[in-house]
């Protein structure tokens, strides 16, 4: 067994400490004011003890550092802490030679026992079990048992919440929304632990800040306000969300000054880790096309930032749809039969005729083949029968035109003589 005891300095960051060690092992327990942890199942994950060891003491700057020992058992690694406190070398062998006083089960009998002359965990293991049990109880053999290894040891283990959810007071009144961020960020670092110690990724949070106000100028106010922070891709990077964050945050307004802020995860999925590549470039350094989407959106409106939808149609007008960026991913349109413009009109553009040549700065020379739809049968207005060419313009270049066929062409030919001509593109 490999035990580890730690003595963190920051006694307000016990929750915090408890998730940062669940990150190398699930057996982690905090007794008597200090965190052990079991960690021989995990050696190998980590680089062997003294790997393992290292990255559990290279804690978050917030947290703070941490007084620390090892031992076989966890009664001896909290021995040894507890000599590393009083500044004290312990003596050897352990844990024989230790003091009694280190033994926590110990304490209410030491006294009577070094009157006796007890002094050490191995004098007192000398006694005989049956007279130490009836004299002193049976928590104190059993401790003792437990710290030579010969009992398991058994303790209230740490578990993760299902749900992250954490409320914390402001050291003073925000008044405004950005004055929420320093209380958010130390927040965000905390889910960043709780995600990274269940392996999951963060699609959606909440933010609820508390207001010290039930009243203002007469008007009854909402007891809390909240603003929701969603992303693409679900994600433990928290330097996309503190940016996220401090967007929204910039463009939100508090009704009256916050006392508290809290955090919740809403949405969250399990982390499959970050996908690299082999290659230098596909190792793109920077932010992420989805993170900057995301932010712009906040920044600019969602209406703003929009990207191209595809739709189950063959009008060229109505192959795509533009759409929020947010939440959705572009797809393009593609057809191998039609060469189509780099540039589509919003609304076809009916054209002048010479006769029988439709003109756009100037008459139009056709080049292409015909490209023919027909399709919108359906609907109310009645189908589109359309004819289309590559066409060159004196003025304009190369444009795309099209001619609408009439649903009774005979018909309608011998009453108008002539085709309606339409420009819808223009190419580059």
């Amino acid at each position: 067994m490999y035990w580890i005891a730690l003595s963190p300095n920051l006694e307000n960051e016990r929750l915090a400490w408890s998730w940062w060690a669940l990150r190398f092992t699930p057996r982690v327990a905090w007794v008597e004011e200090t965190l052990l942890l079991e960690a021989s199942s995990s050696l190998r994950l980590f680089g062997g003890r003294r790997g393992l060891l290292e990255l559990l003491l290279s804690s978050p700057d917030d947290l703070g550092a941490a007084t620390w020992a090892v031992g076989p058992t966890s009664l001896v690694a909290l021995a040894l802490l507890r000599c590393k406190q009083r500044d004290v070398p312990a003596p050897r062998p352990w844990p024989e030679s230790l003091p009694l006083d280190l033994l926590s089960a110990a304490l209410p009998h030491v006294a009577l026992l070094e009157r006796t002359g007890i002094r050490t965990w191995g004098q007192l293991r000398a006694l005989p079990r049956g007279g130490l049990s009836r004299r002193f109880g049976a928590g104190l053999l059993a401790a003792l048992d437990a710290a030579f290894g010969e009992r398991p040891e058994q303790y209230a283990w740490e578990v993760l919440p299902e749900v992250f959810d954490m409320n914390v007071e402001l050291a003073s009144l925000a008044t405004t929304a950005p004055d929420l961020m320093l209380a958010a960020e130390h927040l965000l670092r905390r889910l960043q632990q709780w995600l990274q110690a269940r392996n999951r990724g963060v699609l959606a949070l909440e933010l609820e800040w508390t207001l010290d106000l039930r009243r203002l100028n007469g008007v009854r106010l909402p007891p809390k306000e909240q603003l929701q922070v969603r992303t693409a891709q679900p994600t433990q990077e928290m330097a996309h969300l503190r940016r996220l964050v401090r967007e929204h945050l910039d463009r939100a307004s508090l009704a009256a000054p916050a006392n508290h802020l809290r955090l919740r995860s809403i949405e969250t999925l399990p982390w499959a880790g970050a996908t690299t590549s082999l290659l230098p470039q596909d190792r793109v350094e920077g932010e992420r096309l989805h993170q900057l989407v995301e932010r712009l959106s906040v920044r600019l409106g969602e209406e703003c930032v929009l990207v191209p939808q595809a739709q189950e149609d063959h009008r060229p007008e109505s192959k795509q749809a533009w759409v929020a960026a947010r939440g959705h991913e572009a797809t393009a349109c593609a057809d191998a039969d039609a060469l189509y413009p780099t540039w589509l009109l919003p609304q076809p553009v009916k054209l002048k005729m010479k006769g029988e040549t439709p003109c756009f700065g100037g008459p139009l020379r056709r080049l292409a083949r015909m490209y023919r739809v027909e399709t919108s049968w359906w609907d109310a207005s009645g189908p589109a029968l359309r004819d289309y060419f590559i066409a060159r313009s004196p003025q304009a270049g190369l444009v795309w035109v099209y001619r609408e066929r009439p649903p009774n062409l005979a018909q309608d030919l011998a009453a108008s003589g002539q085709f309606d001509w339409y420009l819808q593109g223009l190419y580059a």
